[in-house]
């Protein structure tokens, strides 16, 4: 897509435009935009500027020819109209830049809970294997005080996290599962103490995994048989690591040993059957195959969020539980964070959060390259009257909207219950 230069005076309404100044020096809320009105053209020749890029394959209409150009160009706008516009419009950008503020600090509180819930994790799972009675007493606080906040708040919204360490997949990967189990077990109306329950399962259902040599868990070439059998294993090793202590909850057992089986009896370790699994193992099961897809030990084969869900819908139904999958989709969305979009003003972004009250708009990391990437405007969809056209393979990315946007390898969710900032 390549802009051309033009001058300002053959600007016409329904060209896209792209203004040759920093995002703070003109009262537009986008560097980058297509032209609504006369009242914007002359705003735009109010900067100052004899040209601007302009964009002819995401325009609707061309520029004007340059024998219909007014000589003189004549602002049609009255000056004092042309005050009150620029004005109406820098208060509406100084208002979303507030907004903006306020969404970056409750994203960085989601971010600290993120943390300490997974230090918390970390130091439990070592302790597991040494100190297995303080392990899941520790495990239940955790697990308590997210049902507590989840309880706390008809409405929240699901937050996109940083990169997790090389290493730590096991740690992102049961916090990533406890976490939206824990949603769907709310949605699904799960009492108070099933959801501790589904959560606390969740959080330890790959303990076995610490028993699996490294070699294995960070092997990217397909396993071997025996590898496989192995890796396999893991389901078993979890339960009797659990079983050591009596404090363990049966439930949790249960969770860990067939979170593998499927409803059609192809899964492992017993080939178990629908009837034969109960509800919170069929709850943690999709989780942690939706999961798995987006990060498979060979992550050239990682697929996007979209697509996963998608492919659960279409593929998974038989061998998981439908209505939890369906249950994901309404939580996660159709476009859950870490999607990388393009919306329908051509402009393309990283979603960083979804209220799943209002799923089809998301709040979108706008690549804009006018704009320092700390500085990053991330908008709300609705809010500003946009819609997300498709998404995009972060792999098809130019390489300066790549860094950027930094698409996540890692895809985690951590929640904000309070001061819910989608909109103002």
């Amino acid at each position: 897509m390549t802009g051309i230069k033009i001058s300002v005076d053959r600007l016409q309404i329904g060209n896209y435009v792209k203004l040759p100044l920093n995002w703070k020096d003109h009262p537009f809320l986008f560097s980058s935009f297509a032209i609504k009105s006369q009242e914007e053209i002359d705003l735009i020749r109010r900067l100052g500027l004899k040209q601007v890029i302009m964009f002819p394959d995401k325009s609707s209409m061309p520029p004007k020819p340059v024998q219909e150009i007014e000589t003189p160009a004549n602002e049609t706008t009255a000056e004092s109209t042309l005050d009150d516009i620029e004005a109406a419009l820098a208060a509406e950008k100084e208002r979303r830049i507030e907004q903006l503020k306020l969404y970056r600090r409750n994203l960085q509180r989601s971010e600290k809970a993120f943390e300490r819930s997974l230090s918390q994790l970390r130091n439990l799972m070592n302790k597991l294997q040494t100190r297995p009675l303080t392990a899941i007493k520790e495990a239940q606080e955790l697990v308590d005080g997210i049902v507590a906040q989840l309880l706390s708040t008809d409405e929240m919204v699901l937050h996109l996290m940083s990169e997790s360490p090389e290493g730590e997949s096991i740690y992102y990967h049961s916090l990533n599962v406890s976490i939206l189990s824990m949603l769907l077990a709310k949605e699904a109306g799960f009492t108070e103490e099933e959801m501790k329950q589904v959560g606390f399962a969740a959080l330890v259902h790959d303990i076995g995994m610490l028993r699996i040599p490294t070699q294995i868990l960070r092997k990217t070439e397909p396993l071997t048989r025996p590898e496989l059998n192995l890796l396999k294993q893991h389901t078993r090793y979890g339960h009797e690591l659990l079983d050591l202590t009596k404090d363990c909850p049966d439930t949790a057992k249960k969770v860990v040993l067939h979170h593998h089986e499927r409803l059609d009896g192809s899964g492992f370790p017993e080939g178990l059957k629908a009837e034969q699994l109960d509800k919170l193992t069929q709850m943690v099961s999709v989780v942690d195959e939706y999961d798995e897809l987006c990060h498979p030990q060979d992550q050239s084969k990682a697929k996007v969020p979209h697509v996963v869900l998608s492919f659960l819908f279409k593929n998974r139904t038989k061998q998981l539980n439908k209505d939890y999958i369906g249950l994901l989709v309404k939580q996660l969305g159709i476009y859950p964070p870490g999607s990388v979009v393009q919306l329908s003003n051509g402009q393309v972004g990283l979603v960083m959060s979804v209220n799943p009250k209002r799923l089809l708009f998301p709040s979108v990391l706008i690549y804009d390259p006018a704009i320092p990437r700390q500085e990053a405007p991330i908008i709300d969809l609705e809010d500003v009257g946009l819609t997300i056209g498709k998404v995009i393979s972060p792999a098809r990315l130019p390489a300066p909207v790549f860094e950027y946007l930094n698409p996540r390898t890692r895809i985690s969710f951590y929640f904000d219950h309070s001061n819910v900032p989608t909109r103002a």
